[in-house]
């Protein structure tokens, strides 16, 4: 199903009527080449093109469509008129002479098996010309040099006064199309159901975040426990060479530093798009990625057009029934794990994305993102807030409980109620992954039940009388009462008591109690009252403190102290969380 579904991609993007949407044709792919050799008509070397152009803190080369690399790992086996300046040159980079020997020769012997139309053709016999009589004193005086030397550049070559590569020439483009799929047909491809060459090698995904930098693979056979019935490699799951094709070359196009059609969610590389063109497929880039520092605004916009989508069932682009696939892959050594893969119509999965941002939704500072995407609600559970630290399976697993519209998964909450207790303060992304694994847990019991229970507000809901709920307004209280009877201090009862009040309250809450009529006492008469009141109507149902609070309801006892802390800096007119002011 998933290989089908890339492969109909492909052929909907070679469809396209704009030549600069198509993928690449059956033989060819996009490279990246740093270093391209400038030749003239008689091989001889006339300048060393850098098309390499900063992108951030790194150098990126220009990418071209150059016929479609060979799959090695540790043998010797030579692309078509492109390589490493190994290969192309023959410079030792790695202190392995005889190796080196053995891979020019192997791009050399790579070039003469090329059909005798395009050795005729004048790039062709230029760079033959070149490679039978390299000047290695020239290479040397050029500026780039001891980058080649130290880094072993992709190189390929052009015609002096050309604009296309010699691998681009049409004569060459002609004669190299006839070899890509000559082989006769022995099997049936599981993707088209015909009989096609079947493929033994599939070409490697690259851009999957933590998988090796030559690439992986999603259909592999490497050793003999994997195969059957005495096939080997492909042959264990026959698939059709121009199959293969399509499919590498559509994921790979997917995964591409510079898609739109991907994020990376925790360990997850996750991959989007529909059976036809659509809004989503750029939407959801914003809708779950960090936006841009010259667009933070970004995300919002995005949020609002998919609320409209949602309500009016319409789309600017596609219809509201086309099927959108997103595909969540993590590494796994020399292959790639499917960590999960969801097919549903447009309206359907942008209906479930708006539930998950409804459910995250909760009350906020105003210098607080009104847009919390995924990267930051996960990077806001995680230790000292780095994306390193996330969980290996915690971003797929909730990005799967999204698109499915199922519960988010257990430790969600879990790290949301660890990271408050750790660092003693419940925050925007914790609280509202607390507020979000909370109700969908609570909504799918009300299912089953007769009585339903209620669900968490987005904000503070006083008509709550959960205990765990009461006793987190109540420490936001007592620390609120402190705070105004001694504004010099540096540290409340939340920084001493805040880990023990929300897992064993009855051994902290007669002292809290205690303590806050000498508080109240400093306060003037008047919010001394108004205190006080509020510290009634909490307790109001409270008939003891519970001895022991279990996980969830250590969820609810954070949720309760952020909503009455959020409720404290609230301005009496506001009634939007749009304006309320920072919790402290």
């Amino acid at each position: 199903m998933i290989l089908q579904a890339l492969n109909d991609y492909y052929l909907r993007r070679q469809r396209s009527s704009n030549p600069k949407d198509r993928l690449p044709a059956f033989g060819l792919e996009e490279k990246e080449i740093p270093f391209v050799i400038e030749i003239d008509a008689n091989g001889r070397l006339v300048n060393l093109v850098d098309t390499r152009t900063m992108e951030g803190k790194k150098k990126t080369g220009r990418r071209f469509l150059v016929p479609q690399g060979v799959k090695r790992a540790s043998g010797i086996a030579a692309n078509l008129l492109w390589d490493t300046a190994e290969y192309v040159l023959g410079v030792d980079t790695k202190g392995k002479p005889e190796r080196v020997a053995k891979q020019k020769a192997a791009f050399r012997a790579r070039v003469d098996t090329l059909p005798n139309s395009a050795l005729q053709d004048a790039g062709i016999r230029a760079m033959l010309a070149f490679l039978d009589g390299i000047d290695f004193k020239q290479l040397e005086t050029l500026p780039a040099w001891s980058d080649i030397l130290a880094t072993n550049p992709v190189m390929t070559f052009r015609l002096q006064g050309d604009v296309e590569l010699v691998c681009q020439r049409p004569s060459v483009v002609a004669a190299t199309s006839l070899t890509t799929d000559d082989a006769a047909a022995d099997g049936i491809c599981l993707v088209s159901g015909n009989a096609a060459a079947i493929e033994r090698l599939h070409p490697a995904i690259r851009g999957v975040w933590d998988a090796q930098t030559s690439g992986a693979n999603i259909v592999s056979f490497n050793l003999d426990a994997f195969n059957s019935y005495g096939k080997a490699q492909g042959a264990n799951a026959p698939l059709g060479k121009p199959a293969v094709f399509a499919y590498t070359t559509a994921l790979n196009h997917l995964l591409a530093r510079d898609s739109r059609q991907r994020i990376q969610v925790g360990d997850a590389s996750t991959v989007f798009w529909a059976e036809e063109e659509h809004d989503l497929e750029t939407a959801l880039p914003d809708l779950f990625g960090e936006p841009r520092k010259d667009d933070p605004n970004r995300g919002t916009d995005a949020l609002k057009v998919l609320y409209q989508s949602v309500q009016s069932g319409k789309f600017l682009h596609g219809k509201s029934d086309t099927l959108f696939h997103v595909l969540g892959l993590a590494p796994n050594a020399a292959r790639i794990a499917i960590r999960f893969w969801e097919t549903a119509p447009a309206h359907e999965l942008a209906r479930r994305i708006a539930r998950h941002f409804d459910d995250i939704k909760i009350a906020r500072a105003p210098h607080e993102p009104e847009h919390l995407s995924l990267f930051r609600l996960l990077t806001g559970l995680a230790v000292q807030g780095k994306a390193d630290n996330i969980p290996p399976n915690l971003g797929g697993e909730v990005m799967r409980a999204i698109l499915e519209g199922s519960p988010y998964p257990a430790p969600l909450l879990n790290l949301a109620v660890q990271r408050c207790r750790a660092e003693q303060k419940p925050t925007y992304a914790r609280a509202a992954a607390i507020k979000a694994s909370l109700n969908r847990l609570i909504r799918r019991i009300n299912s089953t039940v007769s009585s339903p229970d209620k669900e968490f507000q987005t904000m503070l809901d006083p008509t709550n009388t959960n205990p765990a709920y009461r006793l987190g307004r109540l420490f936001a209280t007592l620390e609120k009462t402190q705070e105004e009877a001694s504004p010099s201090l540096n540290a409340t009862i939340r920084d001493r008591y805040y880990g023990a009040a929300s897992s064993t309250p009855v051994a902290v809450f007669t002292t809290l109690l205690r303590l806050k009529n000498h508080h109240l006492g400093k306060l003037h008469k008047g919010r001394a009252v108004q205190m006080e009141r509020l510290i009634g109507e909490i307790m109001n149902g409270l008939d003891d403190f519970p001895r022991i609070l279990a996980l969830p309801d250590q969820g609810r006892f954070a949720l309760g102290y952020y909503h009455q802390r959020q409720a404290f800096f609230t301005k009496p007119d506001d009634t939007t969380t749009d304006n309320q002011g920072e919790s402290k």
